[in-house]
């Protein structure tokens, strides 16, 4: 029996990757494609579904409150939307006119990413702060959080830090810098899992707002995510998100998530309705993420550890490339495969082994990340039983 891509004509691709949006995301795994086929047989009032959503994702995160979006950039939106307007349906109805308000959020310069435009986009002006030597070469300093305290004025609405395992300033160093203004900080943690810790260290280190990928790790629909953090801003983010094309003598949210008599009226259809998240991304979603947190990290890492070692057991002695489990740089809980070309002797570069790999068959995802040092990355996140026999088949053909 053909499956839906066969019938459609588009070639299922081996992804190595990673959990990469290009690459569709995580392959979810049978208990979470049950519970949205279950979830799309009936229908619910949304907001009742995403307060009970968010009650799981507070208990989960250890945060007030929470709120299934459509993927961690859409809570950067929704997030940073909130910290702008605060609970006020006027300030809601004018954005990206962010004229009279609080209008600035600061980033460390090391921070920027193209994926700040989702900050951007609610209107605000984005305030750099810092000198990233480090990266430049041109010495070893970054932005420090004395910096961060001194850019706040009275027109910033918050600070955006983006988490990484080298990230500079620390988390510890921008929150007390935060908290001496009364600023909120939004932490972008889209791709922090795992370890299953970062769901609650964020928060725990004094984040007023975390935005987390539900398609990655957490093995979710694609376009899904969690936004949590302090409850008025939860709520906040929630209103310029929900449908609200409904009567206001009939409009009734539940009070756990929008507390209705602390408003002068509901707002309009809120800069954040395009990030629409349906009843089947959020029942995937919390079911994606009861399985993640239940996985004993050992497991998972041994399930992961596995996989590589296989796609390196399979591939025979090349004459010119070199290849081995190590740990991956960035997230040391993944275990992954780097092969190491000699380029010159291989008559082949790391970039068109790679090329090579992508217009084969199977079609076939490698990490390019450092293939200018003659590098290829391999990664367990996605891969299927037998992918890394079918990859390590390939690396002969082509280097053996």
């Amino acid at each position: 029996m053909a499956n839906v891509y066969e019938e459609l004509g588009v070639e299922p691709i081996i992804n190595a990757v990673g959990p990469a949006t290009r690459l569709s995301g995580s392959i979810m795994r049978a208990e979470v494609a049950e519970a949205m086929r279950q979830a799309s047989e009936w229908c619910v009032d949304i907001a009742e579904l995403q307060a009970r959503a968010g009650e799981i994702i507070a208990e989960v995160t250890g945060a007030e409150a929470g709120y299934v979006t459509s993927g961690a950039a859409a809570g950067l939106l929704l997030g940073t939307a909130a910290c702008v307007t605060g609970l006020d349906p006027g300030k809601m109805n004018r954005l990206p006119d962010t004229r009279g308000m609080k209008n600035e959020v600061i980033m460390a310069r090391s921070h920027r990413n193209f994926y700040d435009h989702a900050v951007r986009s609610v209107g605000i002006e984005l305030v750099e702060v810092g000198i990233a030597d480090r990266f430049s070469g041109a010495g070893v300093r970054d932005a420090e959080g004395w910096e961060i305290g001194a850019a706040v004025t009275e027109r910033t609405a918050a600070i955006v830090y983006v988490a990484y395992a080298h990230t500079q300033p620390s988390l510890a160093a921008v929150v007390a810098a935060a908290r001496e203004h009364g600023v909120p900080v939004i932490v972008d943690a889209a791709g922090q899992l795992p370890p299953a810790e970062n769901l609650r260290r964020f928060i725990a280190q004094g984040a007023d707002l975390v935005a987390i990928s539900g398609g990655k790790a957490i093995g979710g629909p694609q376009a899904s995510g969690i936004l949590c953090g302090r409850r008025e801003l939860i709520a906040a983010a929630a209103l310029q998100h929900q449908d609200l094309d409904v009567m206001p003598e009939l409009w009734d949210p539940p009070a756990s998530l929008i507390d209705k008599e602390k408003l002068p009226g509901a707002p309009q259809h809120g800069i954040g309705r395009p990030c629409k998240v349906g009843k089947e991304e959020i029942a995937g979603l919390l079911t994606a993420l009861k399985l993640f947190v239940e996985e004993e990290p050992q497991q998972r890492h041994g399930r992961w550890l596995q996989m590589m070692e296989a796609l390196v057991a399979g591939c025979g002695d090349f004459a010119h490339a070199e290849i081995a489990v190590v740990a991956d740089r960035k997230r040391t809980e993944v275990p992954s495969a780097r092969l190491v070309i000699d380029e010159e002797a291989a008559g082949k570069t790391a970039l068109e082994l790679v090329r090579a790999l992508q217009d084969g068959s199977p079609r076939i995802a490698a990490n390019p990340t450092y293939v200018h040092e003659g590098v290829v990355v391999f990664g367990p996140m996605c891969l299927k039983e037998g992918d890394p026999e079918r990859i390590a088949g390939r690396l002969n053909e082509l280097l053996g």
